[in-house]
């Protein structure tokens, strides 16, 4: 209990001055173009709503992002918030669980697919959400299943990262497997229908190999 005792970070946020906040060198996490582009819009729509996290030096720990749109939309200084007291350790496993943590949820579908609706009607850019126009046909025409709230079985969620090249071999890959015919069984879900009968064929091959 003793580090919910103690001083927190976001007890106190001031302003720094942008050119002064260095980056992580060692930074695991990647950040597209597109992404900075989007976050930058986002500050344009509801300004800088999370202070950056840094250490005592103005090394950054986390916000890595959101200070490459601050820089895209020109801003001299930003919200942020210093983590005074942390070890090395503390520091450099943060910045790795700062990211990571947040990948750990899912959505709910059912309910992802009415809010995006609603903003919808409402004339509200749901790109600036980080759900493009492809996002919103795939949600709004049940493109995913709406699984049960509490237990999902027999359902499961699998998240899974390409780089920007992989992309478009991906999408392709997946658009075959469809263009194949419908499929068998309970799942709406037609990515995942997709994946499964790649792997199924992938899997026949090599053991027939």
């Amino acid at each position: 209990m003793a580090n919910l005792d103690r001083k927190w970070p976001a007890d106190q946020v001031e302003r720094r001055p942008v050119e002064g906040l260095i980056p992580y060198a060692r930074n695991a996490r990647t950040h597209s173009a597109e992404q900075v582009a989007a976050v930058a819009a986002s500050i344009r729509e509801w300004g800088w709503t999370i202070p950056a996290l840094i250490d005592e030096e103005g090394n950054v720990l986390a916000g890595h992002c959101r200070i490459l749109a601050a820089r895209k939309l020109g801003l001299a200084d930003i919200p942020v918030m210093v983590a005074a007291g942390w070890s090395d350790a503390q520091k450099r496993a943060y910045i790795l669980a700062d990211n990571q943590l947040t990948l750990i949820g899912g959505w709910d579908f059912a309910g992802l697919s009415n809010e995006l609706r609603g903003l919808d009607e409402w004339g509200f850019d749901v790109s600036l959400c980080g759900f493009d126009e492809a996002d919103f046909g795939r949600v709004t025409e049940n493109g995913f299943p709406a699984l049960p709230t509490g237990d999902r079985a027999p359902f499961q969620e699998m998240t899974f990262t390409v780089h920007d090249e992989q992309v478009d071999l991906v999408k392709e890959a997946l658009a075959l497997a469809k263009a194949r015919g419908p499929f068998d069984g309970p799942n709406e879900n037609s990515n995942g229908n997709a994946l499964a009968r790649i792997c199924a064929e992938y899997l026949a091959e090599t053991v027939d190999a």
